[in-house]
């Protein structure tokens, strides 16, 4: 009996050991858990409101390193705008997702050392393609993300971004939904052949999936070959490609559709032919790369197309400035040296786009 007894407490010790042990490592995931707002974040909810009502579209400036960064809170900050981080899959594995985390709390402090006293930077992740992705990306301080299930069957679309939502909501992180596809290459992401969205859908998802926002395809692509040459026509005045119309019509009917939400538009780089030829100047050899026209984006902007989506222009930017400094600096080799002014030819594009393309400069709130 006292065997049983003793059997018996070691047991129950061990139990409660574990019990505490197991609890403390519960105690231990939920801190690793980061809220966005710890970090001085927003979400997209208020800004995107405000923009529709503004007839302007919030800057969505893709960012893989510390220059692309430092280069667009500057712009921000000295254009006074809203401004929205955007991270995709690929971005996040190539800087580490906890180094993001700490670039993105450091790009608040950052905004508020160069005189923006409550800055609005959302932390955005682009194309996610999974729920695991998407709650990672949450946990760890993401104040918006986006679900891309566009390339699924309609059903399996709203079944994954309506899961998404329902835990993105817990935490107060607005949600991107995507219907239709866009053509085109950038980082994960890629199609050879672009899909319009059907008008029809769109009330259907945003009710079922409670999606915050809603990328559509109206004609935009990714990447900075974004067209065949096949698809253009050529302007007879400045002999420049331009590419087929957007398709304003499918704009227009969404609108109609859901009016006042929250529409985003991706690939919508206007792939600058300065810059282009920069490039090949200094050895680079971008054959036929246009991108969408600046005016038609303007147009979109004062819609309710509250987020345009910049990738491919702030590379093209970056490569033309390093690519001229090594052209004529052969034997420099300090990395600031050339990063240095590929970050200012970065803000200076930047703080184009805000002010005469998106219109969204002088929109911070006092």
């Amino acid at each position: 009996m006292r065997y049983f007894c003793c059997e018996f407490a070691i047991v129950s010790a061990f139990m409660i050991t574990f019990a505490v042990e197991f609890n403390s490592l519960t105690i231990i995931n939920i801190r690793t858990m980061v809220n966005y707002k710890d970090l001085g974040l927003v979400n997209t909810r208020d800004m995107f409101a405000k923009a529709i009502k503004g007839g302007y579209a919030i800057p969505a400036f893709n960012f893989n390193n510390m220059e692309q960064m430092q280069a667009i809170i500057k712009a921000a900050v000295e254009t006074k705008s809203p401004v929205i981080l955007q991270v995709s899959k690929g971005a996040r594995q190539y800087a580490n997702a906890t180094l993001l985390r700490y670039m993105a709390q450091g790009a608040v402090e950052y905004a508020k050392e160069l005189g923006c006293a409550h800055p609005e930077i959302v932390l955005h992740l682009d194309h996610g393609d999974t729920f695991e992705t998407c709650k990672s990306c949450i946990d760890s301080g993401f104040s918006s993300v986006m679900i891309d299930g566009s390339h699924l069957p309609y059903e399996e679309n709203v079944a994954l971004t309506k899961k998404v939502v329902e835990y993105a909501h817990q935490f107060d992180v607005t949600v991107e939904g995507e219907l239709g596809v866009l053509a085109g290459v950038e980082d994960e992401v890629s199609s050879d052949h672009h899909t319009y969205t059907d008008p029809e859908e769109v009330i259907d998802f945003a009710t079922r999936t409670g999606c915050d926002s809603l990328a559509i395809s109206i004609g935009t692509s990714h990447g900075a070959y974004k067209f065949t040459p096949e698809q253009c026509t050529v302007d007879p005045v400045t002999g420049q490609m331009v590419p087929p119309p957007l398709a304003f019509n499918v704009l227009d009917a969404v609108m109609e559709k859901l009016p006042g939400f929250p529409i985003v538009l991706h690939g919508s780089s206007s792939v600058p032919q300065d810059e282009v030829a920069t490039i090949n100047q200094y050895g680079g050899a971008l054959k036929a790369a246009i991108g969408i026209p600046e005016e038609w984006l303007r147009k979109a902007a004062t819609s309710a197309v509250c987020k345009i989506n910049i990738d491919s222009d702030s590379r093209l930017a970056m490569t033309a400035a390093v690519r001229k400094v090594f052209a004529e600096k052969p034997a420099e080799f300090d990395p600031r040296k050339y990063l240095g002014p590929a970050r200012d030819n970065m803000e200076k594009l930047y703080k184009h786009k805000i002010i005469n393309v998106l219109g969204s400069d002088n929109k911070l709130a006092e």
